[in-house]
């Protein structure tokens, strides 16, 4: 349970900090990535959130994260990276294969936003 809730913190807060960072870029090509990225992570959370708790109970305990100001595309790569390497660090901790594949999903539109980003703009 404990994975779960540290996944869908992150994830949750990937929402809004893309979103923050989709108002302040001045890069049509970061602005379109990001936005793609916040408005696709939302079905995916909610997907991921309803089909754990459908087996395991409601999940209670969401973390909080600080957000922060847009400064450039680097900061952007580096964001995506690390989200992308904490999704692929949590993933092999669930044992059920449809979990595994929501997450999977999850880790392509990180990585889908990163390249957008990275190679895009």
């Amino acid at each position: 349970m404990k994975e779960m809730e540290k996944l869908l913190s992150y994830l949750m807060h990937s929402r809004t900090q893309t979103h923050v960072f989709h108002l302040q870029t001045k890069s049509y090509a970061e602005h379109m990535a990001l936005g793609a990225y916040y408005e696709g992570i939302v079905d995916l959370i909610d997907g991921l959130a309803e089909t754990f708790q459908g087996k395991n109970g409601i999940i209670e305990n969401y973390d909080n994260f600080k957000l922060e100001a847009y400064q450039d595309k680097d900061q952007l790569i580096k964001y995506f990276e690390s989200l992308g390497k904490m999704v692929e660090s949590i993933q092999p901790k669930f044992k059920d294969t449809y979990i595994q594949n929501q997450v999977d999903t999850v880790s392509e539109l990180i990585y889908s936003a990163k390249y957008k980003i990275e190679h895009l703009g």
